[in-house]
């Protein structure tokens, strides 16, 4: 788009948005014990200011240019421990069945493999793409509303149904994205590298 500003990525570590990415970091293992404590309403207050962080984080770092690398590593990171705090949480006191835990888990360590076969041939990893933040969205989403009609039931009637819904779709798109991932990494590593001749400090004077 013509005139639009492209935001500055500095290599700062101590901003205010990292702190906070630092912040929504530290509160995973305490969300996770709440949550195989069976401690439902307090997990999905933490999870809420986890949540909270999150956007506070991304409005003030483009609000007073603290884009970062670091927040930009730390923010999906956090996203990800997230969803599988909640589906190891939930999978341990039989709420969720151990193979969509796999079928997660699996499909980042697909992409963990990916990403060694693209650094071996020189490149960095792949831009995300449009499903795959489509996956995390419905992943993110459907588990609190699964907890949300564990810990209070007379909302269970909607959540759950919701939730369940979210996560499988959520789970056959993250998944569907990682088979994309898949070919473009297979059209990347194919392309020629151009290597830059070597010049002469002696011939060509």
């Amino acid at each position: 788009m013509a005139g639009a500003e492209v935001p500055i990525i500095s290599s700062r570590v101590l901003t205010l948005p990292n702190l906070l990415s630092a912040l929504r970091l530290a509160l995973v293992p305490v969300f996770l014990v709440l949550l195989v404590r069976g401690a439902d309403a307090w997990a999905l207050l933490v999870l809420l200011v986890a949540s909270l962080t999150d956007y506070l984080d991304g409005v003030i770092a483009r609000r007073f240019n603290q884009i970062t690398r670091l927040g930009q590593l730390l923010d999906p990171a956090a996203d990800r421990l997230y969803i599988f705090a909640a589906l190891l949480g939930l999978a341990w006191r039989d709420l969720v069945p151990w193979w969509i835990v796999l079928i997660v888990i699996g499909r980042d360590v697909f992409l963990l493999g990916l990403g060694i076969v693209l650094a071996n041939h020189g490149y960095g990893p792949l831009p995300v793409n449009l499903l795959g933040k489509a996956a995390t969205f419905c992943l993110f989403y459907a588990l609190p509303l699964v907890m949300l009609g564990q810990a209070f039931p007379m909302l269970g009637w909607w959540s759950l149904p919701i939730g369940w819904a979210f996560g499988i779709w959520g789970a056959f798109l993250y998944w569907w994205a990682g088979i994309i991932y898949a070919v473009q990494t297979a059209r990347v590593i194919r392309l020629p590298r151009v290597i830059a001749p070597i010049r002469s400090d002696t011939i060509e004077r």
